[in-house]
């Protein structure tokens, strides 16, 4: 996966999201991405339609190196239409275990780009295997912290 730039997959996630918004209609559209996925709704937000991105876990590019794992796997010109977004107002909500290797620098990135716009919920590690927030090791007040997050944004 190259650093600085955008993946592929996001240009087709993006015309997804614009499909459905006319279809169903609302104010925007909202989409969690855990994992190797954790990253995709951060790169949506370049278009005006996505008002409610959650990452929850984001792991790519796998953090090998120092550069991999603060990348958000965003081209220059995604990352400051992004960052102008959140200077608007447009919120991102990051989940995490703080001791989730997988995650990397990602988070130190993501206030770096979004500052105020970015809410982060870190929860302690209590093992060295927590990686998923929303599942696996599932955390019930954090999948009611994204459910209020899309209300909030989506109602």
């Amino acid at each position: 996966m190259a650093l600085n730039k955008t993946s592929p997959i996001i240009s087709w996630l993006r015309a997804l999201a614009r499909s459905l918004h006319t279809e169903v209609g609302g104010k925007g559209v909202g989409a969690v991405g855990m994992c190797f996925s954790g990253g995709f709704a951060l790169g949506m937000m370049v278009d005006d339609i996505m008002i409610a991105p959650v990452l929850s876990q984001p792991s790519l590019p796998l953090p090998v190196g120092k550069d991999r794992a603060a990348s958000l796997n965003l081209s220059p010109d995604d990352a400051a239409v992004i960052a102008q977004r959140a200077a608007d107002g447009c919120q991102v909500l990051g989940l995490r275990f703080d001791k989730d290797k997988l995650v990397g620098d990602r988070f130190s990135s993501l206030r770096s780009l979004l500052g105020d716009a970015f809410i982060a919920i870190e929860l302690p590690s209590q093992s060295p295997k927590d990686h998923s927030v929303l599942t696996e090791q599932r955390d019930e007040p954090s999948v009611q912290r994204v459910l209020q997050f899309f209300a909030e944004k989506l109602k």
